[in-house]
């Protein structure tokens, strides 16, 4: 279990780990490409070793030694038919961005994972994958894990996806880098564009038309160096630690600032948070800077609409802000959130109330109103690292000591979360 004691200081100095987007992604089309990626920043967390368990099993050499990993491509057809199931553990991405790849091999494969994986929907990207031409069965008519997919034959498609989703753009667009002719995905708001940047660092051609993306059949990739900057979604929880104490001050190096994933900083800055980008820079096609983030006194905001998918994951963690925010904080068009590791709405709502907050749950999101005093208390992660990260920032306000039990989900995204939280603040 993880202790939180009341901070009267957050301050220092801090890096975050690697960004787990793009360190899936990296593994990924590193195995599929001609030639060695060398990839440096690289999260260590469950969910990413478990993209390389599954590419391993496929035959590919990976070696790992802290964040440095290096992945031996053997081009799109080097995949061998793995003799064991693929186990993804917890992680969402891996199985629905491998499902698109797994639809291109002239083989049969079998995909499982734990049992939040087993409660989670597939049939978003079953479904088009499927239109392709792939052959995909599953539990419930592949609506749920396992996944037996036999690939091979594809045809293009232009899909229009009905949700904004990153896993549902990509496992298209992967299948369709083997699909005969054009494929094309046009989504309702822009996801996240972490894999249409990194296919572009390999060397594939991409369209971008608004809300539309379309690759042609046949491209290969190009092993390269990738460096993987820090994950915005965990300085999130740095950014928040600020502005829940006061007189705080806070410096987080190499963060990633992709402009499909800065709706944290966007809704912070509307609140009326103070962050200031320093040392802007693009690495393989994507912005990095340093946060100096500095504490403020924050006000409660609407949120909803076109900018939901740009921080769907950073949810919890805003709400918690909210509870020391000035006024009312409705939070909308979130439904996505009720199909993450947990129901995201019921477990911000439940676990944030143990702690005397004033939120209240509503179809597609959250009501919150502050600023609330919080009180220490027992939190209980569910087995989902983003709550369990939340309410241990929430308990660096709350009165006494939180504890936040099940703790060990963090390791899924923040390995050391508990060490950082404990070098940057100064406790009663």
């Amino acid at each position: 279990m993880l202790r939180v004691q009341q901070a009267i200081q957050i301050n220092g100095v801090v890096r975050v780990p690697g960004d787990k987007s793009i360190s899936h992604r990296a593994v990924m089309f590193g195995a599929l490409a001609e030639g060695t990626t060398t990839i440096e920043g690289f999260l260590t967390g469950a969910d990413c070793l478990s993209t390389i368990s599954c590419f391993r099993r496929m035959g590919i050499e990976i070696s790992q030694e802290g964040e440095h990993v290096t992945v031996h491509g053997k081009g799109w057809y080097g995949l061998q038919e793995p003799m064991q199931h693929l186990d993804v553990g917890n992680s969402g991405t891996t199985i629905r961005l491998m499902s698109g790849i797994l639809a291109t091999q002239p083989f049969h494969s079998v995909m499982e994972g734990d049992e939040s994986i087993a409660k989670r929907p597939m049939r978003r990207v079953i479904g088009p994958l499927r239109e392709m031409g792939a052959k995909i069965d599953g539990r419930k008519d592949g609506e749920y894990t396992p996944l037996s997919i036999r690939g091979g034959g594809l045809k293009g498609i232009s899909y229009q996806s009905p949700v904004a989703s990153a896993q549902i753009k990509s496992a298209i667009l992967l299948a369709g880098l083997q699909a005969s002719g054009v494929t094309s995905v046009s989504e309702p708001h822009l996801s996240r564009d972490h894999t249409e940047r990194m296919l572009a660092a390999f060397g594939v051609k991409l369209v971008r038309d608004g809300l539309t993306v379309s690759v042609e059949g046949g491209q290969s990739l190009k092993g390269r160096a990738i460096q993987v900057p820090g994950d915005i979604s965990s300085a999130a929880y740095m950014i928040a630690a600020v502005m829940m104490v006061p007189g705080s001050s806070l410096l987080i190096e190499n963060v990633g600032i992709n402009p499909s994933r800065t709706g944290i900083l966007d809704v912070v800055k509307q609140m009326g948070g103070q962050i200031e980008l320093l040392n802007e820079r693009i690495v393989n096609e994507e912005p990095i800077a340093d946060l100096k983030v500095t504490y403020s006194e924050l006000n409660g905001v609407e949120i909803g609409g076109e900018i939901i998918p740009r921080l769907i994951d950073e949810i919890p963690v805003i709400a918690v802000m909210a509870t020391q925010a000035k006024g009312r904080t409705v939070i909308r068009d979130a439904e996505e959130l009720k199909v993450k590791e947990t129901d995201r709405i019921a477990t911000v709502v439940s676990e944030l109330t143990k702690l005397g907050a004033k939120i209240t749950p509503t179809d597609d999101g959250m009501i919150i109103e502050g600023p609330t005093p919080l009180t220490g208390a027992v939190i209980d992660s569910l087995g989902d690292h983003r709550i369990g990260m939340a309410m241990a920032i929430a308990g660096l306000a709350a009165k006494g000591e939180t504890i936040v039990e099940n703790d060990e989900a963090i390791l899924v995204s923040f390995p050391g979360f508990p060490e950082v939280l404990k070098r940057i603040s100064t406790v009663k």
